[in-house]
């Protein structure tokens, strides 16, 4: 849907699975951990195109209300001489930044880089939205195309757990081999539109929902919301494309309004996607600019609630339930299939609703998760739980 992200090495690693996935740490050097503090927020724009100069005049058109970059083009990210001079460019104006990648990059740079620029190098935005991807069953880059590759017990279907172990383990591979540089373990970031609990369990550390399209922003920013929380990740909104065509991104006001509303929903990241369709130009304009200055100011102004989870609600979905929300044509005809390969049923579509009128009655103040044995102590989370099935549990 964005950067063109082929899970090449992934799906070659199809073979290879791992029950147990390794707990990531990061091993930064001394100089590093002497800097300052990083920003408890960032606000910024991703720019995936190759032209430097139109690169470096972007970064001076937001640098004044803007401290995250995202380089997102692999014609600047997987050439180090031209990485490092936009690097360069970015830090010398107090700027953090992140490296798109569809894989492990240069090592040495990498070494280089956390010598030289400290803690403004966030880590690697490696591949792209993976979770929609698969439930998209975007062909050649959705993780499993198929059932065809499980062999359960004779006579025993293929159950959405057995996908879910399979996503993830694919998805984890990959993730692990882009993030270790010697004894550092770098930081990983996507953005998404489904899926991101799973996501999440993969290996990801920051999820960015999308907020864009015609897609629900409470229900993308209550999902990421959920399994950030209890999953103890990070997540942020990345605010992407409305339209297929020019201009593609929402108008001015409505760029303020979904910066807002994911800033006020607890996001720490929010980044503004800056691309036409074939990757040669931005597309913000200046009542685009005119916002994030706005939002900026309304950010410096109105300190982030950092309020606990244990005043939210949790909706429970069943475990492995991997539906993408988008919504039913009617009742027995839905937009998206589970884990991108079995139909929704009317189950679903009552779910649905119960899910929607949770939303209702709760408003912001609710997070989507899954009853998941991984995550034992989910309830202790919340004050109250609203399960799939019609129970509830209160503090």
């Amino acid at each position: 849907m964005k950067h063109v992200a082929l899970l090449v090495v992934v799906v070659l690693l199809v073979s290879v699975l791992s029950g147990a996935f390794l707990l990531r740490s990061y091993v930064w050097s001394d100089s590093i951990l002497a800097e300052d503090p990083q920003p408890k927020f960032y606000v910024g724009v991703d720019i995936p195109y190759a032209n430097l100069t139109a690169v470096e005049n972007r970064i001076n058109q937001v640098s004044s209300f803007a401290n995250l970059i995202i380089i997102g083009c692999t014609n600047i990210t997987y050439d180090p001489a031209k990485l490092s001079v936009v690097c360069q460019y970015i830090f010398d104006r107090d700027i953090y930044f992140q490296v798109y990648s569809e894989g492990p990059i240069n090592q040495q740079w990498v070494a280089e880089a956390i010598s030289k620029w400290g803690n403004h190098f966030l880590g690697l935005y490696v591949w792209d939205e993976p979770g929609g991807k698969q439930a998209d069953l975007a062909h050649d880059e959705a993780i499993l195309n198929s059932t065809d590759a499980f062999s359960p017990a004779p006579g025993q279907p293929v159950t959405n757990s057995d996908i879910e172990q399979r996503f993830e383990g694919i998805l984890h591979m990959g993730i692990t081999r882009s993030s270790q540089y010697g004894s550092v373990t770098l930081p990983i970031f996507t953005s998404d539109y489904a899926l991101y609990w799973f996501d999440y369990k993969a290996g990801y550390d920051t999820l960015y929902a999308e907020l864009g399209w015609n897609y629900s922003r409470a229900i993308n920013v209550d999902c990421v919301r959920g399994a950030a929380n209890v999953q103890n990740k990070t997540w942020g909104a990345m605010i992407t494309w409305t339209y297929t065509q020019p201009p593609y991104i929402e108008s001015g006001p409505q760029l303020y309004a979904d910066m807002k509303y994911a800033y006020d929903s607890g996001a720490k990241y929010i980044v503004v996607f800056d691309s036409n369709a074939n990757w040669t130009d931005g597309i913000l304009q200046p009542e685009h600019l005119e916002a994030m200055q706005q939002f900026w100011n309304y950010m410096k102004s109105n300190p982030q609630n950092e309020s606990s989870s244990v005043d939210r609600v949790a909706y429970v979905l069943p475990d492995a339930f991997a539906y993408g929300f988008r919504g039913f044509v009617n009742e027995t005809v839905s937009v998206d299939k589970i884990w991108g390969l079995f139909p929704a049923d009317n189950s679903t579509f009552l779910l649905c609703i119960d899910l929607n009128n949770a939303i209702n009655q709760h408003g912001n103040n609710l997070d989507i998760i899954y009853d998941d044995a991984a995550f034992p102590n989910y309830a202790a989370a919340y004050r109250q739980l609203i399960f799939w099935n019609g129970t509830t549990l209160s503090r």
